[in-house]
């Protein structure tokens, strides 16, 4: 088990250093096309098109880091007033249920680029950017994103099981991540 913990947290991870070279890569795309634009009026045309391709990478690729990070908004009021087992029973419930969400996500999306390499979707932009390149980010975001929730569930199924459910912070601090 926590081989598969170990690895989750590295897939998440990589999502999330694969997120930030998305927005480095955006941001000097940006960048670029403002200086071309300034300085010498031409342009790159791909600009507005590829950095929607990228917040789309970029957003799916970090859902599972943040997940880990426990960066996503949560609402803590039942979390807080729970304690001991019934808290870890939450976090479990919640965990499952993420996990199918996530499951659900993978499904869709997949279909979604399937059928575009099955089409050979192409981009209506001057670029014709063959549609299932930047399309394959949104299963395999959602696939790490789903693999983090069942790690999730996993380490609360660990602290249910162990004799001592309250180690590892009490507190709304702790249950934020802080």
């Amino acid at each position: 088990m926590k081989k598969l913990l170990r690895f989750s947290d590295r897939i998440s991870s990589l999502g999330g250093i694969l997120s930030g070279i998305g927005i480095c890569l955006g941001t000097l795309l940006v960048v670029l096309e403002i200086l071309l634009r300034t300085l010498f009026s031409k342009t790159l045309y791909i600009t507005e098109e590829y950095t929607g391709y990228l917040m789309a990478g970029i957003t799916f690729l970090a859902l599972g880091y943040t997940l880990k990070e426990k960066g996503h908004i949560r609402m803590t009021f039942l979390h807080v007033a729970l304690h001991g087992k019934r808290r870890i029973l939450l976090d479990m419930i919640c965990s499952l249920a993420g996990f199918i969400f996530a499951l659900l996500m993978v499904w869709t999306t997949s279909l979604f680029f399937w059928d575009s390499v099955v089409y050979g979707s192409r981009s209506m932009q001057i670029s014709e950017t063959y549609l299932a390149i930047p399309q394959f980010f949104l299963p395999l975001g959602s696939f790490i994103f789903a693999l983090q929730f069942g790690a999730e569930f996993l380490m609360s199924l660990g602290n249910f099981m162990s004799d001592n459910p309250d180690e590892g912070g009490e507190g709304e601090s702790a249950v934020l991540g802080r």
